[in-house]
C-alpha cells in the first residue's frame, strides 16, 4: 500500500550528532535544556561543569556506578568511557585519553566539562571518519549545491512559481573517468545536476552547471505523468473532507465525521480508459480508512469507496461505490500496548572495544579489501558505487553501480478498491524521499554508525534526514572450520559489514541491506515490514456461508479482515565490472550423462557451459539448478578459468519465491512493466538506462524500461554490461502476520566463482 497524509516525525530535543552529509566533520552540539552547575578552573582559563547523567542520558546513553571499583561506566552505540572522580584520565573503548579537567563528585553527583561528550566520543570516531581531501566525483550534491541548482532554475523565464521540484541530483560524469580517479588520476570534474519538475500535470527536465551556476538545458517531457509528491497527500486528504458526495458515502457507512478518515494517495495505473479514467489528467485514487483511536487505521478499511481526485484542480471528480461493507471497529493497536504483560528480557551488549574495523574517508568506506562509495538517491535509496577488492595488493574491480532499480507490488484482487493496485515504490513515489530514520537498539544494533542524507524538498530546498542509513559490522558464524582426529581445531570468525536503509511507504516498510564479507560475497537482503493492506469483510469465521467468497482473493486473518494476496518484487541494478568492463553472461548447466568410461557406473555428472550472446537470450526465469555468471574472458585464475561472479537472484526467503508475476499474459500491466516477470535481464551499459520500469512509470502506457532497452537486443558478448536482478515474493497472509508484520526476508547474492586463485580468506586471524 501507499503513504497516508503526510505527517512529518518529530525529532526528539536532545544532543544530536550532527553530519550534514556524509563526510563532514561531525561536532557535537549541546542542548540548551543541559542546567548549569559550576565553573572550575582548567588550562589556565574557566571551564563549565554540568552533571554527567543528565548529559549523557540526553546524548542518549547511559551511566553506571560500580561502588566496589569507585568507578563510573558511560556506554553509548558501542563506545564505553570509564572514569573516575577527581582524575583528568578516562578509559575510552580501552584507550586512555586526557580530559581538560577532571571529572568533579559533589553531592553524590558526578560533573564533567561541557567538553566531555566531544573529548570522549570525537576520540572514538575519529579512528573512522575523515573529511575528505579530494571529493569523490560521485559524491551527492550538497546543500550548497542544491541551493545553486534551484536559483539557476529559478532565474530561468521559463521557470513558473507554481512549479514543484520532483528531483534534484547529481548528473553522474563519464564511468571511464570516474574509474580513472578511482585508480588515482585525480582529476577535476566539473560537476552537473539533473532537476525533474511538475508544472501542472506537465513534466520539465533542466540541467544546471554548478561550476557556472547556468542553466544548460530545459525542456518538456511529451505524455509523462510525473511522480506522486508530499505535496498531493495533503491534497487529497483535503479533497475528500470538501466533498459533499464523499461524505453522502460515508453517511451510508454510518461515519459522521470526515475529520477521521485517512486518506491515502494512490496511483491509477494504466488501463487504456477501460477504467473510465481520462489519460491526460493527472489523477490519484484515495481508499480510506476509519481512525478508531486505537492507533491502527489501518485495521479500519472503509471498503468498497473509492474517491477520485484530480490533483490539478484539487477536487474530487468521481466517486466509486460497489456497496456497504460494515468498517471493522474491534481495537486492534500493533504496538503492544493491549499486551499486559511484557517478555522479560535481559539486556544484550554489542562492544568494538578496541575500536571500529571499517573507516571512512568522506562518502568513501573502507573495510578489510573492500572500498565502496554511498550516497542517497532520492528515488532508489543507497547507491554503492566504485567497489573494489585488495587481492594480496592489487585493487580489482568489481561493480561499478549498484543499486535498487525498482520494485512492484501488485495485488490480485479485482474488487473496486483493489484491481488498480499495482505500486511501482521508487518509481511512483520515490523510496528515498520516504527514508525512516533508523533506531540504534531496534532497527540497527549498538555498535552501527549512523549516517545522515542531504536531499531536497517538492520547494527545491535541501533538508536533512537524520540517520538515514548506517552501516555495522556483525558476527556471521565461521567462515570454515575443519578438525582433523586428534589435533586441534581449525576454525576462523567469519564478519559482515551491512549497510542498510529502510523506507516506510505507507502501511509497508522495506529493510534493504548490502552485506559485504571478507570472501568477496555480496548479498542483497529485503526485509519487508510494517502491516498488511487488508479489506474488510462479512464474515467472521472460516464457517460463516460468505467466507468461501470472501476469501477468494486472501486469507481470513481476523474477524472482519481479509490480507489480500499480492507479491513484493524487486529490481537490483547492477552495473558489475568484473575485473574489468569488457564481460560476457555465461552459464554452466550440471547434466546427467551416460558413463561411457567403464567400470560399474551407470551414468556421470558433466557441465556444459554455454556463452549468452545477445539481450534477448539473456532475459530468463531463474533455474536454481543452472550457474549464471558474469564473466571477464580476457581474465584468468592461476589455472586458467575466467573470472566470474556467479548471479543469484534468488538465494532464500521466509516467503515463498516470485517466480514471475502472477497474472495473465493478456493483463494490462504487461503493457507497462516486463521486469516483474524475468529474474534476469542482461544489457549493454548506457548511462541513460537507470530505471527498470523507466523513467516515468506512473500511468505509463507502455514499458519504456528494460522492454524497451532490450528491444535492439544488442550484443553482450566480451563488453560493458549491466545485469539487472529481479527477485521478490509472493505473499499469502497469515494470521501471525497481523496487526503487524515480523520482517520476512527474500535474500539475492553476488559470489566470485574462480575471481581468486584460492580461499581468499586464508589470512584472517585466529581468536585469541
Amino acid at each position: 500500500m501507499h503513504p497516508q497524509k503526510s505527517e512529518r516525525k518529530k525529532l526528539p530535543k536532545q544532543l544530536v550528532l550532527s553530519t550534514a552529509a556524509l563526510g563532514t566533520a561531525l561536532t557535537f552540539a549541546l542542548s540548551p535544556s543541559v542546567p548549569f552547575a559550576q565553573k572550575a578552573n582548567a588550562h589556565g582559563g574557566e571551564a563549565e561543569y554540568l552533571p554527567l547523567r543528565a548529559m549523557v542520558e540526553e546524548f542518549g546513553g547511559t551511566v553506571a556506578w560500580d561502588s566496589k571499583t569507585q568507578t563510573a561506566q558511560v556506554k553509548r552505540n558501542g563506545t564505553i568511557v570509564t572514569l573516575k572522580p577527581n582524575q583528568s584520565q578516562v578509559l575510552v573503548n580501552g584507550t586512555s585519553i586526557q580530559l581538560e579537567a577532571p571529572v568533579v563528585y559533589k553531592n553524590g553527583s558526578l560533573y564533567v566539562t561541557h567538553h566531555f561528550l566531544n573529548e570522549v566520543f570525537q576520540s572514538e570516531l575519529d579512528q573512522t571518519v575523515s573529511v575528505q581531501k579530494v571529493e569523490h566525483p560521485l559524491n551527492p550534491l550538497t546543500a550548497e549545491e542544491i541551493n545553486s541548482v534551484v536559483s539557476a532554475v529559478k532565474a530561468s523565464e521559463s521557470y513558473k512559481q507554481s512549479m514543484r521540484f520532483t528531483q534534484i541530483s547529481l548528473k553522474e560524469p563519464e564511468k571511464s573517468k570516474v574509474w580513472s580517479w578511482v585508480y588515482g588520476q585525480k582529476g577535476a570534474f566539473e560537476r552537473e545536476a539533473n532537476v525533474v519538475m511538475l508544472d501542472g500535470k506537465k513534466v520539465i527536465e533542466a540541467q544546471v552547471n554548478l561550476a557556472t551556476k547556468k542553466l544548460v538545458s530545459w525542456k518538456e517531457v511529451e505524455g509523462a505523468h510525473g511522480m506522486v509528491i508530499l505535496d498531493d497527500f495533503q491534497t487529497v486528504q483535503a479533497a475528500i473532507e470538501q466533498s459533499s458526495e464523499y461524505a453522502d458515502a460515508l453517511k451510508k457507512r454510518g461515519i459522521n465525521d470526515v475529520k477521521k478518515v485517512v486518506a491515502t494517495p494512490l496511483t491509477v495505473g494504466y488501463f487504456n480508459e477501460a477504467d473510465g479514467l481520462k489519460q491526460d489528467l493527472r489523477l490519484l485514487k484515495v481508499v480510506s480508512y476509519l481512525d478508531v483511536g486505537d492507533g491502527n487505521y489501518w485495521a479500519h478499511p472503509i471498503e468498497n469507496l473509492v474517491a477520485i481526485v484530480d490533483l490539478e484542480q484539487k477536487k474530487v471528480i468521481k466517486i466509486e461505490d460497489a456497496g456497504v461493507i460494515p468498517v471493522p471497529l474491534k481495537p486492534t493497536p500493533y504496538d503492544g500496548r493491549s499486551q499486559q504483560a511484557k517478555q522479560n528480557v535481559k539486556p544484550l551488549t554489542i562492544t568494538e572495544p578496541q575500536g571500529k574495523n571499517y573507516s571512512f574517508d568522506g562518502n568513501t568506506i573502507h573495510w578489510g579489501n573492500w572500498d565502496f562509495h554511498l550516497r542517497m538517491d532520492s528515488r532508489v535509496g543507497p547507491v554503492l558505487s566504485t567497489m573494489t577488492y585488495n587481492d594480496n595488493g592489487i585493487k580489482r574491480k568489481i561493480m561499478y553501480e549498484g543499486s535498487l532499480g525498482g520494485m512492484i507490488v501488485p495485488y490480485g484482487d479485482p474488487d473496486v478498491g483493489w484491481y488498480f493496485k499495482a505500486y511501482l515504490d521508487s518509481g511512483d513515489y520515490g523510496m528515498g524521499v520516504l527514508t525512516s530514520p533508523l533506531e540504534k537498539g531496534t532497527d540497527v544494533p549498538d555498535n552501527a554508525q549512523l549516517l545522515e542524507a542531504t536531499i531536497s524538498d517538492n520547494d527545491g530546498n535541501p533538508y536533512t534526514i537524520p540517520n538515514a542509513m548506517a552501516i555495522f559490522e556483525q558476527y556471521a558464524g565461521p567462515e570454515f572450520k575443519h578438525q582433523e582426529m586428534g589435533k586441534d581445531n581449525v576454525s576462523r570468525e567469519r564478519r559482515e559489514l551491512v549497510v542498510r536503509w529502510i523506507s516506510t511507504v505507507g502501511n509497508y516498510d522495506y529493510i534493504f541491506d548490502w552485506i559485504l564479507s571478507p570472501n568477496g560475497t555480496i548479498k542483497i537482503d529485503v526485509g519487508a515490514t510494517g502491516i498488511e493492506a487488508v479489506k474488510a469483510v462479512k464474515s467472521s469465521t472460516m464457517h460463516d456461508p460468505t467466507a468461501k467468497e470472501d476469501t477468494r482473493y486472501g486469507t481470513l486473518i481476523d474477524h472482519n479482515i481479509v490480507g489480500t494476496t499480492h507479491q513484493h518484487i524487486y529490481n537490483f541494478r547492477l552495473d558489475l565490472d568484473v575485473d574489468g568492463e569488457n564481460n560476457t553472461l555465461t552459464e554452466v548447466n550440471p547434466q546427467i550423462a551416460e558413463n561411457t568410461a567403464g567400470g560399474p557406473r551407470k551414468s556421470v555428472i558433466v557441465t556444459e557451459q554455454k556463452t549468452v550472446t545477445t539481450e534477448q537470450d539473456a532475459i530468463q526465469t531463474f533455474d536454481p539448478s543452472t550457474i549464471r555468471l558474469l564473466s571477464n574472458p580476457s581474465k584468468e585464475n592461476k589455472v586458467g578459468n575466467p573470472v566470474s561472479y556467479q548471479i543469484m537472484p534468488y538465494a532464500g526467503g521466509t516467503h515463498p519465491v516470485a517466480k514471475g508475476a502472477m497474472f495473465s499474459k493478456d493483463e494490462w500491466l504487461y503493457n507497462r512493466v516486463n521486469f516483474m516477470d524475468k529474474q534476469i535481464w542482461v544489457t549493454k551499459y548506457n548511462p541513460d538506462e537507470r530505471y527498470p520500469e523507466g523513467e516515468y512509470p506512473n500511468r505509463a502506457k507502455t514499458d519504456t524500461g528494460l522492454k524497451e532497452f532490450t528491444a535492439n537486443n544488442d550484443s553482450i558478448e566480451n563488453t560493458d554490461n549491466v545485469v539487472w536482478m529481479t527477485t521478490g515474493t509472493t505473499h499469502v497472509a497469515r494470521a501471525e502476520e497481523w496487526p503487524i508484520m515480523p520482517t520476512e526476508w527474500v535474500h539475492a547474492m553476488l559470489k566470485p566463482w574462480n575471481f581468486f586463485d584460492q580461499t581468499p580468506t586464508l589470512d584472517l586471524p585466529e581468536k585469541k
